[in-house]
């Protein structure tokens, strides 16, 4: 595994903060955490403790009220095509079929949309050569003709992280991707996101709650700490080899060590937040 020195997003003491009618509500706070270039971070913590707050900086979706955010040693200003994400609700559109909503972000970074950045424009040939590829690596070739409304819930996160791996990111973004999900799918899911992330070498920073969904697939899980005010608490190095196999891993004592590590964080010294709830 690889040490993951360099410095490919960098969080430098971002705070974020929200007006509300009771005044302003403080989020986040001293947030300080670089990201590797190949790196796969989870962040995870209670409800209400900034999570989607933070990938939304990071996805340049929010400003931060302090401090700065880089991506390869730029000021993360707005979204980009080098950050997708992927939200927990597929976000289709429910008229289009899957190989259109894949489609029409691909064509928006590669077609003619990318020409008004002094960039020639793909043909039309090479675009749908992206989309199905991108449906291909997902395992939804047979879908790709199909709306959202006629396939499962599994498939629909198929087609969004179709969408966003088909504008070939840099930097992958997932606000509990498989949340929704029933378990079955959602190990499925896992199973092929570990996949296809060893394929292209994406970053990846991914907000979940499921702490055995981080320790599967992450390369450092960053815990936050309770809100208002969250801040890390805590960024635990998961070191088992790659690639992973979750039977394989059930057994693993430094697997164990890892989730026992992780539930003592948010259970004994973050566990007022559920006992007020």
């Amino acid at each position: 595994m690889s040490t993951h020195t360099s410095k490919y997003i960098e969080i430098q003491n971002v705070a974020q903060s929200f007006k509300t009618a009771k005044g302003p509500f403080l989020a986040l706070r001293d947030v300080n955490l670089t990201v590797a270039k190949g790196e796969f971070i989870t962040l995870i913590g209670h409800s209400g403790c900034g999570k989607s707050t933070l990938l939304n900086l990071i996805a340049g979706l929010t400003t931060p009220t302090e401090g700065v955010l880089l991506c390869a040693n730029r000021e993360i200003a707005g979204p980009g095509p080098e950050r997708a994400v992927v939200f927990q609700n597929h976000s289709l559109l429910p008229w289009l079929t899957c190989f259109d909503n894949v489609y029409l972000g691909v064509e928006r970074v590669f077609g003619s949309a990318s020409k008004s950045n002094g960039v020639k424009g793909e043909r039309k040939a090479e675009l749908q050569a992206r989309t199905h590829a991108a449906l291909d690596m997902v395992g939804l070739t047979h879908a790709a003709q199909k709306r959202p409304g006629e396939i499962s819930g599994g498939m629909k996160q198929r087609v969004g992280i179709a969408r966003a791996l088909a504008m070939e990111p840099k930097v992958l973004l997932m606000d509990e991707p498989f949340g929704a999900l029933d378990a079955l799918t959602r190990a499925k899911l896992q199973d092929e996101l570990l996949e296809i992330v060893a394929r292209t070498r994406s970053t990846v920073v991914m907000v979940t709650h499921d702490v055995d969904e981080a320790v599967l697939l992450s390369d450092r899980i960053v815990m936050l700490t309770n809100g208002p005010a969250a801040t890390i608490g805590e960024v635990l190095t998961v070191d088992l080899p790659r690639p992973r196999n979750r039977v394989a891993l059930a057994d693993e004592p430094r697997y164990q060590a890892c989730r026992k590590a992780v539930i003592d964080f948010l259970y004994t010294r973050q566990a007022h937040v559920e006992k007020a709830a």
